[in-house]
């Protein structure tokens, strides 16, 4: 049996609406490039990925003309959500020789600030893992319930954890989950655990956040700004 090969898949479908960019986030500029570049750059440099494919919405052209040097697996097979862009990723490395038996790792393209050692850590603690699991950091703040712009209630913060990528699951499993899952899917995780499975929770870092609103960009840039 051969072993199983890792592939990444980077969903690049969305609009970016909260982003405050003009337009999809995925394109804006940081530190002089694209946002999703740095991204990619990051998983080009992980030696046990055998591909990465990039899930465009149909009728994008703007990756082309913005990335026109990139050499990696790029498929306009996006949809109108998350879920239905990963679930159109999968059966597109299925067509390019991916099986059900692999690993696959999706990664958010608007979580540019990755590092591949993060990726290489998650890849070690659930490559020999029976169902898989993701990054994610520990709650440290208290979380509040809003009501019409005002705290509320408290919740309980133990044993909670904020969920980043990549999310690492076999294919075969996480295509299934995908078919199979009930009401909206955020993640893969929450799929998965539609099916009674538990994935691995593995501490990743705070830099490794999803751009989101306009102040996320400021920060980003100033840390990508900071580093070698």
């Amino acid at each position: 049996m051969p072993e199983p090969r890792l592939y990444a898949l980077v969903p690049c479908a969305g609009v970016g609406t909260r982003a405050g960019q003009g337009g999809p986030k995925q394109y804006a500029r940081l530190a002089g490039r694209p946002l999703v570049a740095h991204t990619l750059e990051a998983l080009h440099r992980i030696p046990e990925l055998a591909g990465v494919l990039v899930v465009l919405a149909p009728g994008d052209d703007r990756f082309a003309a913005e990335l026109p040097q990139y050499a990696g697996w790029v498929a306009h097979v996006g949809g109108d959500t998350r879920a239905a862009s990963v679930a159109a990723g999968l059966e597109e490395l299925v067509r390019r020789g991916a099986r059900a038996e692999d690993w696959v790792l999706v990664h958010d393209a608007a979580r540019c600030l990755v590092q591949p050692e993060w990726v290489q850590t998650l890849i070690a603690a659930c490559r020999d893992d029976e169902v898989g699991g993701l990054l994610a950091l520990p709650l440290a703040d208290t979380l509040k319930e809003d009501v019409a712009g005002r705290s509320a209630v408290t919740l309980e913060r133990r044993g909670k954890w904020q969920a980043q990528t990549p999310q690492m699951f076999r294919l075969g499993l996480l295509r299934r989950a995908l078919t199979q899952a009930r009401g909206e899917v955020t993640d893969e995780a929450s799929a998965v655990e539609q099916l009674g499975l538990r994935p691995r929770l593995v501490p990743g870092s705070l830099e490794n956040f999803k751009l989101t609103y306009p102040q996320d960009f400021e920060l980003a840039e100033r840390l990508l700004r900071s580093r070698p």
